[in-house]
């Protein structure tokens, strides 16, 4: 049996972003109900030289709903951390990345497979086809922001466990 393109990398978009919601949301009443300011989350860093939630969530954004985005024009670059949100408009910013992975026409993505994709930063071009800059570059850059967002909030006392990262899982056959 092969597999489509879509069919790898869609149900891995809608597993995760719905849990980092979920976590998002679990942080946002942890503070409420500490009387604590959820806007300070959005600066956590684990350590100094990592950068902070706001950084997590863009790139979280930025390796789903954009990188989908990057087979459609074959361009691809960092994510825009240029924008500037509070909790609240991060929550947003996932919840605008679900809601695209959702209505992708996976057609046009299988259909996609082959194209080139390059991505540049500075100087540097990395050339892909579609399916290896979504399943070497993106997933796994996706996977790491959504695992360090939910560290960053499990850090501070949010209680979350495993399946709060896992999210509804694909069962059955």
């Amino acid at each position: 049996m092969s597999l489509s393109l879509s069919a790898v990398v869609m149900p891995t978009y809608q597993q995760i972003l719905p849990a980092v919601l979920g976590y998002l949301e679990k942080g946002r009443a942890h503070y409420e109900a500490a009387g604590e300011d959820v806007n300070d989350a959005v600066q956590l860093k684990l350590i100094a030289d990592m950068q902070p939630l706001h950084f997590q969530m863009v790139s979280v954004v930025h390796h789903s709903m954009n990188a989908l985005i990057s087979t459609e024009t074959g361009n691809a670059g960092p994510p825009d951390f240029s924008l500037a949100f509070d909790y609240a408009g991060l929550t947003h910013h996932v919840q605008t990345a679900l809601d695209a992975v959702n209505s992708a026409d996976l057609a046009d993505l299988d259909a996609r497979a082959d194209s080139p994709v390059v991505f540049r930063m500075g100087s540097r071009e990395m050339p892909f086809t579609a399916t290896n800059y979504l399943l070497s570059f993106s997933l796994p850059n996706f996977y790491f922001h959504a695992t360090t967002g939910y560290d960053l909030l499990r850090m501070q006392g949010v209680k979350l466990s495993k399946m709060d990262f896992l999210g509804a899982m694909r069962m059955g056959g």
